[in-house]
């Protein structure tokens, strides 16, 4: 009986940057690309508008590992190529649906499909590259404590940790694991949930589904899932605590694991 190891599990953080590229940054910011403090501001409020810090907390050692070289807002890695809506592909706004972009700013058609082959076409080839005798693939995210502006659940308390494993129509990990899955995240983030604000390891809330997780199980037939991770486990605003962030690199890593196990 073969022997799984974690060099055949894949973990991606599609959200974990807070880079863009300098052209874009200059059609958001025009001439301010030039003043440092509105440059940084901006880059600031955007990686923690992001999925802050998730490539330090779902790097595993002796895993396979991808993170995101560019930031969301740039280009949303986690979202299908010809997605359109406010919150797809392409977004003009941040979360509290603030603009990025001056005002009258349109993106053409040309303009977009450049962006989706440089930033999207390129990570989508990565992924597929690393899948190659992986046994299975986790996505690493972090949500806002509550459902933002720009999302379908706004004001909405959100768990401790929420799992993306499909839906039961149309599951990425195998359904019959769900329980289990489950469990061995409650065993493995029990202190530092316990000791958190926010309560429970929830399926599906509030999202069921992983968007690169059913591409990419659909593509290759390789079991995979989503997790998030409530931000307010670590941020206080937007300020990390160190220890909550290793903690949680301590859990996820027992519970990789303990996941790349059942497969």
């Amino acid at each position: 009986m073969s022997t799984v190891t974690r060099e055949q599990l894949l973990i991606v953080t599609p959200h974990s940057s807070g880079a863009v590229p300098a052209d874009l940054l200059r059609e958001m910011l025009g001439d301010d690309l030039f003043n440092t403090s509105r440059r940084e501001a901006l880059l600031q409020r955007i990686f923690i508008d992001g999925d802050p810090y998730t490539d330090l907390m779902y790097a595993v050692p002796g895993a396979r590992f991808l993170a995101a070289s560019w930031s969301r807002f740039a280009v949303d890695l986690n979202r299908e190529r010809g997605d359109l809506d406010d919150n797809g592909v392409i977004k003009l706004t941040d979360f509290d649906r603030k603009p990025l972009y001056p005002a009258g700013y349109t993106l053409s058609t040309e303009a977009r499909e450049a962006r989706l082959r440089r930033i999207w076409d390129s990570f989508d080839a990565q992924i597929k590259r690393e899948l190659s005798g992986s046994k299975l693939m986790i996505v690493g995210h972090c949500m806002a404590p509550q459902g933002p502006k720009l999302g379908h659940d706004t004001g909405t308390p959100r768990p401790a940790i929420c799992l993306m494993p499909g839906t039961p129509e149309a599951p990425t990990f195998p359904q019959h694991l769900w329980p289990a899955l489950q469990q061995a995240c409650e065993r493995a983030f029990a202190e530092v949930i316990a000791r958190s604000a926010y309560q429970e390891v929830r399926i599906g809330v509030p999202w069921f589904t992983d968007t690169l997780s059913a591409a990419h199980h659909r593509h290759s037939g390789i079991p995979a899932f989503g997790i998030e991770f409530n931000a307010g486990l670590y941020l206080d605003g937007d300020q990390p605590r160190d220890s909550e962030i290793q903690a949680l690199a301590g859990a996820f890593e027992q519970f990789a694991d303990e996941a790349l196990g059942l497969v």
